[in-house]
């Protein structure tokens, strides 16, 4: 990941900066500490030592597991891939990039809850912030969400719906990857009227393999989603 926009998560008195960003990813790649340690050409002890204090600040990151017949190693817990979608917002709102694009969508609200609705769509339920002329069942409405809200995951490697707050989740494929120099925009056909658009490091489009075809699953929350509702077309 690119460091020349300095992005960090603050936990109490530890900062998560790219370095750990890439630790964290290498580890997932390479499937235990000291391949990645290995492969980012820093000692295991460096590696074991920081990923503790991330644990001891962020919660479970990397679970290990024991050798046997399919051997040890270790894979990014939920909570992980969590954070590294965080700072992949982070670090793509920090980019420069002034136009980020937003998806959307046409549905009709299901039901209300205070300032939150459901809102059903061509691809299924939707969850988001209604104003408060939207705020009625059955009002149709306009669905919009920021492409730096939405993260990407590979099928296998998407949290549980319960383990995690954004509560949005769509599968799709991949429909174009356009490359920034730090950014890029990807274009993921969702099952929407429209492609469902997501802002990522160039670094975590090399890590997901991201590429049309590739199939995803997207995720993103309810505060991030904006319901108004429709224009009405004059006569």
């Amino acid at each position: 990941m690119d460091d020349s926009f300095d992005a960090h998560l603050d936990a109490g008195d530890v900062s998560f900066d790219g370095s750990d960003a890439r630790l964290l990813a290498t580890i997932g790649d390479a499937g235990s500490v000291s391949a990645a340690a290995a492969e980012l050409g820093r000692s295991r002890a460096r590696c074991l030592t920081r990923l503790r204090e991330l644990e001891d600040a962020l919660g479970p990151l990397v679970e290990r597991r024991r050798g046997g017949s399919g051997g040890g190693g270790s894979e990014l817990t939920d909570e992980a891939h969590d954070l590294l979608g965080r700072f992949d917002r982070l670090q793509a709102a920090l980019s420069g990039t002034a136009d980020v694009p937003e998806t959307v969508v046409s549905g009709v609200v299901e039901t209300v809850e205070g300032e939150l609705c459901a809102v059903e769509t061509a691809a299924g339920t939707i969850r988001a912030v209604a104003t408060e002329p939207a705020r009625a069942a059955g009002t149709s409405v306009t669905v919009s969400v920021r492409a730096d809200a939405v993260t990407l995951h590979e099928p296998d490697d998407a949290p549980d719906e319960d383990a995690t707050s954004a509560r949005n989740r769509l599968a799709g494929t991949v429909e174009s990857v356009e490359r920034g120099d730090a950014v890029a925009t990807v274009a993921v056909d969702a099952g929407l009227t429209t492609p469902l658009r997501a802002f990522l490091t160039v670094e975590s489009v090399r890590r997901l393999s991201l590429a049309p075809g590739a199939r995803v699953v997207a995720s993103w929350k309810a505060t991030a989603t904006r319901a108004t509702p429709a224009a009405v077309e004059p006569r």
